[in-house]
């Protein structure tokens, strides 16, 4: 039943969604059983071409960006003009999946459970399949209730999300120009839930990529720690990392060794994900190398954090060794900022309004970094307008389809709003 609080035009809202629930579950098993791996560019394509026509049928221009520049398969642009003036959206999603054509988790499955639950199975279903289609089904039911009309909506669905494309400043350029466009960033990945409970998610941390390389003299092992020998490069390695981990532990900072190899050589292939070594045990080693991430809250912390990893590796070095970092930023953060928290109020308001419990702030320890962080510094944001699930990312992902009704609702209602407030830009 409506809650008294909605408009009739809100209540048409959440009728449509209702209405709307299995053909968009239909649209959700078309696209899990398209592979979209990142590095199947032909695939998120396919994907892509898929979804154009759903968008252009409430009225988007849609545009299909490539991004060979990048080495990935491109990013669908689709923009609603609405009334001059008004707030402008932007929504945000992505195509890709992290499983490619060789993984043997390929289609969708839906099954119930226990409990009477609706649920699916699929590479995809939740992250983020599911979130671009409870998108589609939120703008239906707009469209449906004369609210689309009016509103300002610019889409980008990434091609890459998983993995992104190199360099970063060509793959995630549109995405960052239409930030700098909008007064808000709504962001269709999974619905965090913490003891059963929906939670808000008002910030995601950065994700940050570190190489530390050591190299020291060569000699045999029964020199090793005389002044002649030195201490040799794995040793050299041990000090830094074992100094990280004593002295950079803070508020909302993990960071993690992920890498590790030393020896006579150490070579690091192409993608970053191996280390090729050679060696003796009775050799000094020469050289070693660990790969690594932080992650952090803001820019400042990640500023901070690099400068204290940087001036551990400068230290005075063992005998007869030294060492050098070089950092890489693959995602910024969204820091939980006082526009953010107002987002969440709002969306709180329709909460109660629906008669659905509040929604508290999710601790950004428990999300991982997106796509929305390149938006950050330039609009307010509010993360999880997508499905809940587990197992994402694993054969095991799979997606609690009933809560596309009420995510569904949840959006459609903050975007009406939205639409008839003034926009700040």
């Amino acid at each position: 039943m409506a809650h008294a609080a909605l408009s009739p035009a809100e209540q048409k809202i959440g009728a449509t969604v209702e209405a709307g629930y299995e053909p968009s579950v239909a649209l959700l098993e078309k696209l899990v059983n398209q592979n979209s791996g990142s590095m199947n560019l032909a695939g998120v394509k396919a994907v892509a071409d898929m979804l154009r026509p759903e968008f252009e049928a409430l009225g988007f221009a849609v545009t299909w960006k490539p991004m060979e520049a990048a080495k990935r398969a491109g990013h669908l642009i689709a923009v609603h003009k609405g009334k001059a003036g008004s707030t402008k959206m932007l929504l945000i999603g992505h195509l890709d999946t992290v499983f490619e054509p060789d993984s043997p988790f390929q289609k969708f499955v839906r099954e119930g459970d226990a409990s009477g639950g609706d649920w699916a199975r699929g590479p995809g279903v939740a992250d983020d399949k599911g979130g671009v289609v409870t998108m589609i089904l939120a703008l239906k039911a707009m469209q449906a209730a004369g609210t689309l009309k009016s509103a300002n909506i610019e889409v980008v669905l990434t091609g890459d999300e998983e993995d992104s494309g190199d360099p970063v400043e060509i793959a995630r350029a549109d995405l960052v120009q239409a930030g700098k466009r909008a007064d808000v960033a709504l962001d269709f990945e999974g619905l965090s839930q913490e003891g059963g409970k929906d939670m808000g998610s008002i910030a995601r941390r950065s994700s940050n990529n570190w190489t530390l390389t050591t190299t020291a003299k060569s000699g045999h092992s029964s020199g090793i720690f005389s002044a002649e020998a030195g201490d040799g490069a794995v040793y050299e390695l041990a000090r830094i990392l074992v100094a990280f981990r004593k002295e950079l532990p803070e508020p909302n900072l993990t960071f993690n060794a992920g890498l590790i190899g030393g020896g006579q050589s150490a070579d690091i292939d192409k993608d970053g994900v191996r280390i090729a070594v050679t060696g003796k045990t009775n050799i000094i080693p020469p050289i070693a190398v660990a790969k690594g991430d932080f992650r952090t809250l803001s820019e400042e912390q990640t500023q901070r954090v690099r400068g204290k990893m940087q001036a551990i590796v400068d230290r005075e070095h063992l005998n007869g060794t030294s060492a050098k970092i070089a950092f890489d930023q693959g995602y910024p953060s969204m820091a939980p900022t006082q526009g953010n928290k107002a987002l969440l109020g709002k969306l709180n308001g329709i909460n109660r309004d629906l008669g659905l419990p509040e929604m508290a702030a999710l601790d950004p320890l428990k999300r991982g970094a997106g796509d929305i962080s390149f938006v950050a510094a330039d609009t307010d944001g509010l993360v999880g307008l997508g499905l809940a699930s587990s197992g994402d990312h694993s054969p095991a992902e799979k997606a609690d389809l009933s809560t596309m009704k009420r995510q569904a609702k949840r959006a459609a209602i903050l975007m009406s709003r939205l639409a008839g407030e003034k926009g700040r830009k």
